[in-house]
């Protein structure tokens, strides 16, 4: 445990936007000292030791804990996994990283008696997995969802109230700095993927792959789409969802359209909605900013400050392998396409003037059925009707 009368030395892996800000956090504490960066760039102006080699951070005896903002697969996974062997405490904001080596990285902390920490990596600046972790203590968590995406729910947003179309839209929030260059991962549904991955593994205490679960995203969505759901009287929005079963968890991605009484449906612009819900507590929910530089740099300079209160392990250290089974899931579902095939023909319920509503059916028959439809009509677009 640190001795809460020490600073708590820190190694800073990548001095980006997210970087930025830890930095600029930590330097207005007393308690907390940033004694190296790790960056290929030179910052003169910054009062610690910026390297380029992470063995000078993982050699010395006086750093407690390292924080990674790098971003991406690798070298991140190999500086963490060396963090962790040298009993350094590792906080990250990397989603992809802890989304797809969950199982490793949360074995090697436990092996060292050393915190992993991402409360960043879902939720940006939302305290969404520290709430999670303390129901834990005394409640049995049965469901997540909500909006993990501020890019899209940005994007969602303005469309239904400029009814703007889609490029259109996505460039001025690449313009506001709310997505990125490639929006690839946030437009697809592959980010907000990760994110419920993370959540569920921790809330059920299994180890779901992120491959096992359907995604659908709101990349082919138009603005006459949006137009059919105004008269419908719903609002789209992109949905993660998962659901502890006996001996397996329904989890999915996909957009959904909501009426206008439901929570989600109000979040506007670039922020979050994730909820729980538990066995006697009921659904509780957190709203915030889901993403940026200081919302999540405040996230990972919280988790510092839990590491130097002592805090160890990682949220929920159980990881019983779990598989994925959406079958029990049902609902009717939206769907525009340019060829309607033998399937989906037996299976409309409503035509619409650019769409048609299916009869009830389980998530797993629609995505399936949208996996193979994409090979022949990529711009299909698919959205379930919620009650």
């Amino acid at each position: 445990m640190l001795d809460t009368a020490k600073v708590m030395r820190i190694g800073l892996l990548g001095m980006g936007t997210v970087g930025g800000g830890v930095y600029e956090f930590a330097q207005a504490r007393k308690d907390m000292e940033i004694a190296y960066i790790l960056d290929i760039r030179q910052f003169p102006e910054l009062q610690c030791t910026v390297t380029s080699d992470i063995d000078v951070i993982l050699r010395d005896p006086t750093v407690d804990a390292v924080i990674e903002t790098m971003g991406g697969l690798h070298p991140a996974y190999e500086y963490v996994c060396a963090a962790l062997r040298a009993g350094k405490h590792v906080i990250t904001a990397n989603k992809l990283l802890i989304a797809a080596h969950y199982r490793d990285l949360v074995q090697l902390a436990s092996e060292n008696h050393v915190a992993l920490r991402c409360s960043a990596a879902v939720g940006g600046g939302i305290p969404w997995l520290p709430n999670l972790e303390c129901a834990l203590e005394q409640e049995n968590i049965i469901r997540i969802s909500g909006i993990m995406n501020g890019t899209t729910n940005y994007i969602l947003d303005s469309m239904h109230r400029s009814g703007a179309g889609f490029a259109e839209v996505l460039k001025k929030a690449q313009e506001l700095g709310y997505a990125e260059k490639d929006p690839g991962d946030d437009i697809n549904g592959a980010d907000i993927r990760r994110k419920i991955v993370i959540s569920s593994n921790i809330a059920y205490g299994c180890v779901i792959q992120e491959s096992d679960v359907a995604v659908a995203g709101i990349e082919t969505i138009t603005d006459a789409d949006i137009a059919a759901f105004k008269r419908m009287g719903r609002i789209c929005k992109l949905i993660a969802s998962s659901r502890k079963l006996s001996g397996a968890v329904a989890v999915y991605v996909e957009p959904a359209l909501l009426e206008p009484p439901m929570h989600e449906s109000a979040i506007p612009g670039n922020f979050n909605l994730i909820s729980f819900t538990g066995e006697h507590i009921g659904k509780q929910s957190f709203y915030g900013q889901g993403a940026g530089r200081y919302p999540t740099a405040y996230n990972v300079l919280q988790d510092c400050v839990d590491v130097r209160n002592g805090l160890r392990g990682f949220y929920n250290n159980k990881m019983e392998p779990m598989r994925v089974d959406n079958s029990s899931v049902i609902r009717q579902y939206y769907v525009r396409t340019a060829q309607i095939d033998e399937w989906l023909r037996v299976h409309i319920d409503t035509i619409l003037d650019c769409g048609v509503v299916t009869t009830p059916l389980s998530v797993t028959q629609m995505h399936a059925w949208l996996q193979e439809q994409k090979k022949t009509d990529p711009g299909c677009f698919v959205a379930s009707i919620r009650e």
